[in-house]
């Protein structure tokens, strides 16, 4: 659902950023207004923002090759911190440039009434590619607050268009404060002060979405209630009788990497081990669908053992073992 709901947004964020994009370098032709030429760039940079996003969706469903074994559905995570940089960069850093340049060097506005127009014209357009993806977040969000959301999806198309969205909702209420107050005083520095307090909102939409598809690109776990489904189904108190040690990791938003020890019984045969590990992972994928790949090894359960943990020479980020 998050996939299908992702691409809807995508397209429909692309169609009215397009639109909105024209209008306002129409309206910076027409008035000299830099919050306008701000605002045009920053509608061009999304529209591009979202190309990348469904390009990386789409290059994200290749099959498995025996170079990447585990698939490519990392590449919608490295599409997404790609549209961080573009934010920060083409929209942000330009708009910070351009109230600097503004409020240094003010002008008054020609023809104040195209960028007025232009940004009622750009509001209503963004305000219905927010609420398409508002709707489908809803969906995807279950009970969650919001910032929980971004936080925890791992599907980062509707979070980018959301956050994009909301930057571009209120990015446009700043335009306007800044058009409408050099339209009303004669004075050029409210246009520029109005391009800056964008540029300064785009760097911390960005800066936020950098974050969160770093951590994804580095590899995040499963949530809690889901590595729980995946305990329940993985213990049928017969065969395995407890897990040991596992870990997750997401390889793309619907793909789910587990491996895990399990506890067998001491007494059962080699035969045996086997088929409990076979029903073992059609219970994980029967409870988790998305659990595409596992990875089980058997053991005897020892207390021992599961009270030291894991090596920690065979832990990914500890330390490295010496060599004899």
């Amino acid at each position: 659902m998050s996939t299908e709901g992702g691409t809807k947004a995508l397209v429909a964020a692309l169609s009215a950023n397009l639109g909105i994009a024209a209008s306002k370098f129409v309206a910076f032709a027409f008035s000299g207004s830099s919050s306008m030429l701000a605002e045009g760039v920053h509608s061009l940079a999304d529209s591009g923002n979202q190309v990348l996003l469904l390009v990386g969706g789409k290059r994200s469903e290749r099959k498995a090759t025996p170079e990447h074994p585990f698939g490519y559905g990392r590449e919608r995570y490295i599409y997404a911190f790609l549209v961080s940089i573009v934010l920060f960069s083409v929209g942000g850093m330009f708009a910070v440039y351009e109230g600097y340049e503004k409020i240094a060097h003010p002008h008054e506005l020609d023809n104040w009434y195209w960028p007025i127009g232009v940004l009622v014209f750009a509001i209503v357009l963004e305000a219905w590619s927010f609420f398409t993806a508002y709707r489908e977040a809803v969906k995807d969000k279950g009970a969650h607050g919001w910032p929980a959301y971004i936080r925890r999806a791992k599907a980062p198309e509707l979070p980018v268009v959301l956050l994009e969205d909301t930057g571009a909702l209120i990015g446009l209420v700043l335009a306007l404060f800044g058009v409408g107050l050099t339209a009303i005083t004669g004075d050029g520095v409210w246009d520029g002060v109005g391009t800056l307090a964008i540029g300064l909102l785009l760097i911390a939409i960005a800066l936020v979405l950098a974050m969160e598809t770093r951590s994804l690109l580095i590899g995040e776990s499963a949530h809690l209630e889901v590595v729980a489904e995946i305990r329940d189904a993985l213990v049928d108190h017969d065969n395995v009788t407890r897990v040991i040690h596992m870990r997750t990791m997401h390889l793309g938003p619907e793909e789910l990497l587990v491996a895990a020890k399990i506890a067998v019984n001491a007494e059962d045969t080699a035969a045996q081990v086997a088929e409990a590990i076979d029903a073992a992972e059609v219970r994980v994928r029967r409870a988790v669908p998305i659990a595409r790949v596992i990875y089980l090894e058997p053991d005897i359960y020892s207390a021992e053992k599961e009270a030291a943990g894991d090596d920690p020479f065979a832990t990914p980020g500890g330390p490295v073992p010496r060599a004899h």
